[in-house]
């Protein structure tokens, strides 16, 4: 299997206008454009009947006591946990790219509907790690399903990594219901993988790691 983009090159750091935040230099973040990144793919294995695509940053800080506060810095030593960014399965195997903003075009305030995608688009979405960042926020709280772009924390010591991995499945739906999460479609994958390719960006809202990069 074969998985690229147009949108950023693997490896690369990955542009602003697919991100949910860019670093502004009188508030540290504003809103961005959030737009989902194109991805293509070719060499699905023999058998696929369908596709799954997850996107995650493994830096994610495993506590929030320093993050985003003025004069601290997330430390690099500090362990780091998944933060889902992306869900979605049942994707059929005919498909062969997503285009840049097919399924996210800006930043939904509570978050945009699913699983079920709508408008001709084939899939469905689990929720996001957003849905749990902002539960506390009165004007941002809700299921955020779909894609929602890299807004890592803007003290963070560490450039942040968001891996986006292709999956084909030899099942059609996998059987997974309502608000499911990336754990547990990575769960229900399991025994039904017949390959798998992943590309990673880069991201950083530290305008001194965005200076050095």
């Amino acid at each position: 299997m074969k998985l690229w983009s147009e949108s950023f090159k693997d490896g690369t750091a990955i542009p602003g206008e697919f991100a949910f935040g860019v670093i502004d230099p009188a508030t540290h973040v504003t809103l961005s454009a959030n737009r989902n990144p194109h991805l293509a793919w070719s060499d699905l294995p023999a058998g696929t009947k369908s596709l799954a695509l997850i996107c995650h940053d493994y830096d994610v800080p495993s506590r929030g006591d320093d993050v985003n506060q003025e004069g601290k810095t997330v430390p690099a030593d500090l362990p780091r946990v998944d933060f889902f960014h992306w869900v979605l399965i049942d994707l059929p195997a005919s498909v062969l790219s997503i285009s840049a903003g097919q399924y996210s075009n800006e930043v939904t305030p509570r978050g945009k509907p699913g699983p079920e995608i709508g408008g001709g688009r084939p899939g469905r979405h689990g929720i996001n790690d957003y849905t749990g960042w902002f539960a506390g926020d009165k004007d941002m709280a809700g299921d955020y399903f779909g894609y929602d772009g890299p807004c890592p924390p803007w003290n963070d010591s560490i450039m942040h990594h968001y891996v986006f991995t292709l999956y084909a499945l030899d099942v059609e739906r996998l059987p997974v219901e309502g608000k499911f999460r990336g754990q547990q479609v990575r769960d229900a994958m399991r025994g039904h993988i017949l390959g798998e390719a992943k590309i990673a960006g880069t991201y950083t809202l530290n305008p001194k790691l965005a200076k050095a990069g």
